[in-house]
This record gives structure tokens, C-alpha cells and sequence, in this order.
């Protein structure tokens, strides 16, 4: 799935890092807990979270992420967006909360990779 379609689905507005709309993902996580993201997520190219803070940019770029919705309208700072920007990692925002937004990308044809559960 193109980012710009996950935009779409999601009424997301994007923050920074729009030239990369063309980018294909595969899968996509979410969660408010990076610890759980670093210790349990492989191969994601999204991560939903509605935590506001630079340890969210360098989770995603420790992990290689192309992507960081935050969720339940939550907005980043100018700060944490500039970092996203710095690394190359999109960031938008939408209004869904994190269930609802997971659950659209996944009726979509957006999973996790591997195994779901734990």
C-alpha cells in the first residue's frame, strides 16, 4: 500500500516528508509503549502511536520506519516534526483513535509481518 493511500484511509494531514507519498509499505504497528515497539516489532514501515515526543522519531529510526501516524489528534511539536524530517520519515496526524486506525488499515490489506500474536 502507497502512503498516499494510507493518508486517504486514515483523513490524516501530513506534517513533513510529503514527497514521500509514492513510498510502498507492507505492514504497520501501533503502540504508545516504544519499548514494546523496539523488543517485539520486525519489519513494520508504520507506526500508529499517540505519543508526542522525540523518542518516537528515533524509535521509527532505529527501526527503519518510513512512517509515523500519531493518533487520537494528537500533534508533535515543531521539534519532534523537524527530527522526522531530518531522518526522512513522513509524519501525519489523524484524528482516529489507534483501534480504529489500525483496524482500517488492516481491513485494507495493511498487516503486521509474520505471526500476530505474541
Amino acid at each position: 500500500m502507497k502512503l498516499s493511500k494510507v493518508c486517504e484511509l486514515l483523513d490524516a494531514e501530513i506534517l513533513c516528508c510529503e514527497e514521500g507519498l509514492d513510498t510502498e509499505v507492507k505492514s504497520a504497528c501501533g503502540s504508545d509503549m516504544m519499548s514494546d515497539v523496539l523488543a517485539f516489532v520486525k519489519d513494520q514501515s508504520i507506526l500508529l502511536t499517540g505519543l508526542v515526543n522525540p523518542q518516537t522519531v528515533r524509535t521509527a529510526q532505529m527501526m527503519d520506519m518510513k512512517c509515523i501516524v500519531f493518533v487520537r489528534g494528537k500533534r508533535p511539536d515543531e521539534a519532534v516534526v523537524s527530527l522526522a524530517e531530518e531522518n526522512g520519515i513522513m509524519v501525519m496526524a489523524s484524528a482516529y483513535r489507534m483501534y480504529t486506525a489500525c483496524g482500517i488499515l488492516y481491513a485494507n490489506g495493511l498487516y503486521s509481518e509474520g505471526i500476530d500474536k505474541v
